[in-house]
């Protein structure tokens, strides 16, 4: 091959050459769509394991406040121990949910990431103008993805608020019960009871 060859390269007029870097092309293009649709379903899974930890949370928040309240009305003695050990596991149902918050950003930097493949995408498009359609397509489906991701993310901070009204209240009731509990246990002080 000579320098000015190299330099000046020409398309090949024999079909088989052509034909070969044709299927070299498609096989490229497919690689990344095959990339794109891989984390995608990454995408997909992480927010699957994200809600089904949220659940797993809720009914282990709802578990405990039904415990507490068959504590209650069975045994007014324990009350303050019982606000105390709900107390901490509010703290830590709060650093869970501060977890799932952190897993969603970067979730949503991952999907920042994505405009790097829609580069690739756009110089293939000079040679395939058949492809373009399916590419807007897929763009649409990520700015989608990172909507979702949006609200899911403002939900969980509702959840972590909610919790956090929750905690104050508990420590209402609990201050109410102590003080409520004074009575009774005046009253056992001087008739104690076997």
């Amino acid at each position: 091959m000579t320098q000015e060859e190299i330099e000046n390269p020409k398309a090949s007029d024999d079909d088989i050459v052509l034909q070969q870097q044709y299927l070299r092309a498609i096989s490229s293009f497919e690689g990344i769509l095959l990339g794109q649709m891989k984390v995608k379903s990454d995408l997909s899974d992480r927010l699957n394991l994200s809600i089904k930890a949220g659940l797993v949370i809720l009914s282990i928040i709802a578990i405990s406040i039904l415990t507490l309240l068959l504590m209650l009305s069975s045994q007014v003695t324990r009350i303050s121990d019982a606000v105390g050990s709900m107390n901490t596991h509010f703290t830590s149902v709060s650093r869970k949910m501060n977890h799932i918050q952190d897993s969603v950003l970067a979730m949503e930097t991952q999907i920042a990431l994505l405009s790097d493949i829609e580069q690739y995408t756009t110089i293939m498009n000079q040679e395939m103008t058949n492809i373009t359609s399916n590419v807007h397509a897929m763009e649409s489906s990520v700015s989608q993805i990172d909507d979702q991701f949006r609200s899911i993310r403002y939900m969980i901070q509702d959840i972590s608020t909610s919790i956090h009204h929750m905690n104050g209240e508990v420590q209402t009731i609990n201050y109410e019960m102590d003080r409520m509990s004074e009575p009774a246990k005046n009253f056992n002080r001087f008739f104690p009871l076997p």
